[in-house]
């Protein structure tokens, strides 16, 4: 795979000292946002492996390292990242607002969704599953779920596409989080719990004793860094972050620390398409 080079760090310093000289890029851009050295990161808290605040109130996961990268990539170290969680109702609004200057959260790109964003990536790609009690052997996939409690969370259209395409009469039930629907599953206050295979599988690497990922993935999910809306400068330094990411070898390093315990077959890394 081909990947853009990034200019030397001689031609990149000189570059910005021009562009400091003739105004820099807009505050409006991701570039003008990072120029005092500092920014806001959505992601998700809840998702381990991907993204977890962790009781001593560090964050660790995929996307916080991938975040850290872009960030450091624009001359942001990780002291001057302040991190928001962004669960998935609240995306778009938190990028709309400038509450955050970009997302790193399990963000599927999807054409309703650049309605109001703009995406840089993907940076990753999964596909939906199912998660269910270890003992239970009623679930063998989505259209086994007729007549049971399906759990996701709100603002993911993940539970409403199986009841669409697979399961006419399966319940669905919506928490704020996902480690809510996990508790709720242990519990048995519902069936099973549908998100992306690589965040079912961070739960099942917490719990291989009572949890467990059924059936194949069942869609394909490119996830994107989220942007305000038009931001293409932004989009393109992104996508070169991402592209260095993976030529250095510092995207599978990421992934073999974050997810490599879990049972989930790693992938290659996509090709950077949103351009």
């Amino acid at each position: 795979m081909l990947f853009r080079r990034l200019l030397p760090a001689t031609a990149l310093v000189a570059a910005l000292a021009l562009g400091a000289a003739c105004g820099g890029p807009g505050d409006d851009t991701l570039a003008g946002k990072a120029r005092d050295g500092t920014l806001t990161v959505g992601i998700r808290f809840d998702q381990p492996g991907m993204a977890q605040r962790r009781l001593d109130g560090k964050y660790v996961g995929f996307d916080v390292d991938v975040a850290k990268y872009i960030a450091g990539r624009l001359g942001v170290e990780e002291s001057g990242i302040t991190w928001r969680e962004a669960r998935s109702a609240d995306r778009e609004r938190l990028i709309a607002e400038g509450q955050v200057d970009f997302v790193v959260a399990t963000y599927s790109i999807t054409d309703k969704r650049k309605e109001q964003v703009t995406f840089a990536g993907p940076y990753f790609q999964t596909g939906q599953g199912l998660l269910v009690r270890f003992t239970d052997t009623d679930i063998s996939g989505p259209e086994t779920l007729n007549g049971k409690k399906l759990c996701s969370v709100t603002g993911s259209t993940s539970a409403q596409k199986v009841k669409d395409e697979f399961a006419q009469d399966v319940q669905l039930v919506e928490y704020g989080q996902y480690s809510d629907c996990v508790v709720a599953l242990l519990a048995e206050n519902v069936d099973a719990v549908t998100t992306d295979e690589v965040i079912l599988a961070g739960y099942v690497a917490e719990n291989p004793e009572l949890l467990k990922v059924v059936g194949q993935a069942f869609t394909t999910e490119r996830y994107g860094v989220g942007l305000a809306k038009d931001d293409l400068e932004g989009r393109s330094a992104v996508n070169a972050a991402i592209e260095r990411m993976v030529e250095s070898g510092e995207w599978r390093a990421a992934l073999e620390r974050n997810i490599g315990q879990s049972e989930l077959e790693l992938p290659e890394p996509p090709q950077v398409t949103e351009k």
